[in-house]
């Protein structure tokens, strides 16, 4: 058939990737060694390549992200879908473990009560993990608002910020707020992102790690 190409289905990754390396090519844009594979599993996880430009890491991000999983980091997301999406075979392997507090019974009568949303509360819940935890974000500004503000008033520090929610309200200046701080992090600036590019993002580093 006209234009369709004959991929073994445990080739069709690998060819993905190729072609994502040739698009970039012929664009002209030449990513950094050590962000290129994470770049690249996001824009293969979502055929978007304003990724390649959009996508921001704090200085030495990556390594400090390895670094955190090879420790037995464990990770937390602000969704379900992006939980799912995460490789926690790979994570085990490290010794870390990924959560979400979404679906919790007190997390839910806390917001309520509070008239706040469940996503912040999650991260409340998720800064009394006794271990370093990289925080995954991919749907609510409001975690990223939270996280800051527990940095700014109570002198607490996340570990790692991926920081990728989409929408509208309050998502670039949520963004902001953790790229002002000396937190580290990887962020997409603008209103791009979403449960499957947080975990993209977690996939790209376990996947290097596991290959080193």
């Amino acid at each position: 058939m006209k234009g369709i190409e004959h991929v073994l289905p445990e080739e069709i990754e690998k060819r993905s990737f190729e072609i994502i390396s040739e698009e970039l090519e012929k664009k002209g844009i030449v990513l950094p060694k050590g962000e290129e594979m994470i770049t690249k599993r996001v824009i293969h996880t979502s055929a978007d390549f304003d990724y390649a430009k959009t996508l921001v890491f704090s200085e030495g991000a990556v390594d400090i992200a390895k670094d955190l999983i090879r420790k037995g980091a464990d990770i937390v997301t602000d969704t379900n879908m992006a939980l799912s999406g995460i490789n926690k075979k790979v994570l085990a392997g490290f010794g870390g473990e990924a959560h979400c507090f979404m679906a919790d019974e007190a997390v839910a009568r806390i917001a309520k009560q509070r008239g706040t949303t469940r996503a912040s509360v999650c991260m409340e819940k998720a800064s009394e993990i006794p271990k370093p935890v990289i925080f995954a974000v991919g749907n609510a500004p409001t975690a990223l608002i939270q996280l800051y503000e527990m940095y700014q008033n109570r002198g607490w520090k996340p570990a790692f910020v991926i920081g990728v929610p989409v929408g509208f309200v309050n998502v670039e200046a949520a963004k902001e707020l953790i790229m002002e701080t000396n937190i580290p992090y990887i962020i997409n600036v603008g209103r791009k992102g979403g449960s499957n590019v947080a975990a993209a993002i977690c996939n790209a580093l376990l996947y290097e790690l596991r290959k080193e």
